[in-house]
């Protein structure tokens, strides 16, 4: 519960009941400190013009920056104040979302009707146990995965990837797709 709903209590048991301050703070559960503290804060007068006006000339500035050029004009106010009173005038900047991607509809991947209509081709690579690298050549009949060929080697070179897909070629006929 908060403090000024407990003074709003300790002010009806005063004018209903006529107890005494020290019974309506202990039924209202406010300590006769608090019920009694009447806060010292400043009025917020000069802060509020001199954030409009900064504002004003500078409407994408947000707070770092005001609070940087207030200080840099000789004010003295603590980051807290001037950021109470920039949220309470409701400067606050509204803060760019992320893009998004546009969402995509996965389409079923077509599927070859016969042997030799379409293949696929990749490279891989691995290590042996002693570290030594070697590279793969893969070219796969799409329609049933037959390894039409698989060229190993430590370098693969363009003529040689060349050379075994006229082999593949001659030996199965160009590709449909």
């Amino acid at each position: 519960m908060s403090t000024s709903r407990r003074r709003v209590w300790v002010e009806h048991f005063l004018k209903q009941f006529g107890v005494s301050v020290a019974l309506a703070c202990e039924v209202a559960g406010l300590n006769r400190s608090v019920y009694y503290y009447t806060h010292k804060r400043p009025p917020d007068d000069e802060v509020i013009d001199a954030l409009l006006l900064l504002v004003e000339r500078h409407p994408r500035w947000g707070l770092p920056k005001l609070f940087k050029r207030l200080r840099h004009q000789g004010k003295t106010w603590n980051k807290k104040r001037v950021e109470r009173v920039y949220n309470m005038l409701k400067l606050n900047l509204r803060r760019k979302g992320k893009r998004r991607v546009p969402a995509r509809s996965p389409e079923p991947l077509s599927a070859p009707e016969k042997h030799n209509d379409s293949w696929s081709m990749d490279f891989m690579s691995d290590a042996l146990s002693f570290g030594h690298r070697f590279r793969t050549l893969n070219i796969i009949d799409d329609y049933n995965r037959q390894a039409l060929a698989i060229e190993v080697d430590t370098s693969l070179t363009t003529e040689r990837v060349i050379r075994t897909l006229e082999r593949v070629i001659a030996w199965r006929g160009k590709p449909c797709k």
